[in-house]
């Protein structure tokens, strides 16, 4: 257990040493924007050692470790981990082996839980009581300990084993690709300004009515993170798209939209009408365009296409078929150039994807093309 500063920086210096650490952390987030940590774990696969973020002030020695170039950093369905480590100490892990990729890479099943694929290839039960118990409460118990220190030495464990299959296989550089794609996501926040394309139904909603969302989501998103709140503690999801509809002007009507907390009204009901006032006054031509709508059932012959391009290619390489073309990536595929095309590629297919896939899907898109080119 490592308690104190000194502690910490001794382990580092020698897991500078390593080949590799597998990596997991536990932490809380039930009320708050951004995760609490509440232990980290580390294993080399001999011993584990579990870091006290409650009581370390000095990451400097951690945060050289996550960086270290010469180290591989393995870890487990790994996003929420680097949420964990960019609030805790602003470092992320690189190089990045996720477990749960590789197994996909290897032909497994795509988002593999740690549970089945430590009992499928360590034939180990690992327990499940501990995994949403209070990390935050000082001491753990013995159970706690005990769990913490078995993630991270099965983690090790698995990584001795996939690691040299994949190397084998030739995808390792394909994994590392995707996870380097994942740190990078992770160094950036979301642009409150953008939050309201992500609000579900919001492509029902008219320009007018967009104008209310994004002014309403711009503030949900600063003001969460400001008071390091939940985004729904602080505004429900669910009643983002009626109050842009229906621009409640008294704190009585918003009191009773549906979905709509009585603390929510408390606290910021007047904020709240106040935003939704100045929505209104957005002159016409700064209005959002309409987000576009759900692709309807006519595109689902070309997605249903596309996709056997990425089926065939996964077969052939003994990889998980939804691992080698995403569902997001192929609509957006489809959408550049729906109904009629041409098709292009999406911004979303990049990297050996792009390479491998690009031209094939391409030419499957825009037959007319390729029959004007040998004509």
């Amino acid at each position: 257990m490592i308690t104190c500063n000194a502690d910490l920086a001794a382990c580092c210096e020698r897991w500078l040493t390593l080949p590799f650490v597998a990596m997991d952390t536990e932490f809380v987030r039930t009320e708050t924007y951004f995760p609490i940590a509440g232990l980290i774990q580390v294993g080399d696969g001999c011993t584990s050692s579990l870091i006290d973020p409650l009581a370390i002030s000095d990451w400097s020695p951690l945060i050289a470790l996550l960086q270290a170039p010469g180290v591989v950093k393995v870890f487990h369905a790994c996003s929420e981990d680097l949420e964990v480590f960019q609030h805790l100490c602003g470092a992320l892990p690189a190089p990045l082996f996720d477990t749960q990729i590789a197994a996909a890479y290897l032909g497994m099943d795509f988002s593999m839980s740690y549970s089945r694929l430590v009992s499928g290839l360590l034939n180990v039960d690992l327990p499940k009581e501990e995994t949403r118990s209070d990390w935050l409460q000082r001491p753990l118990s013995p159970r706690q300990l005990q769990y913490a220190v078995d993630d991270t030495q099965h983690l090790a464990e698995i990584y001795k084993v996939l690691a040299p299959r994949l190397d084998q296989a030739g995808l390792t550089s394909w994994l590392l690709e995707d996870t380097a794609e994942l740190v990078a996501n992770a160094r950036q926040l979301p642009d409150p300004d953008q939050a309201w394309r992500k609000i579900k139904q919001a492509w029902r909603l008219k320009p007018s009515e967009l104008a209310v969302l994004r002014v309403l989501c711009a503030w949900r998103e600063r003001t969460a993170r400001q008071r390091d709140v939940a985004r729904n503690r602080l505004l429900r999801e669910s009643v983002l798209c009626p109050l842009a509809q229906r621009q409640p002007s008294t704190l009585s009507q918003l009191s009773r939209m549906e979905d709509m907390h009585p603390r929510t009204v408390r606290q910021d009901g007047e904020t709240i009408l106040r935003l939704i006032a100045e929505g209104q006054q957005v002159p016409e031509q700064q209005w959002p365009e309409p987000l576009p709508e759900p692709l309807p059932a006519d595109a689902n012959r070309l997605l249903k296409a596309l996709r056997k391009v990425g089926q065939r290619h996964a077969e052939r390489l003994g990889m998980a078929a939804e691992l080698m073309l995403r569902k997001k990536t192929l609509e957006a595929m489809v959408r550049t150039g729906y109904p009629c095309g041409p098709y292009r590629l999406p911004d979303e297919l990049t990297g050996w994807r792009r390479e491998l896939m690009g031209a094939e899907l391409l030419a499957l898109a825009n037959p007319s093309v390729n029959e004007g080119n040998k004509a």
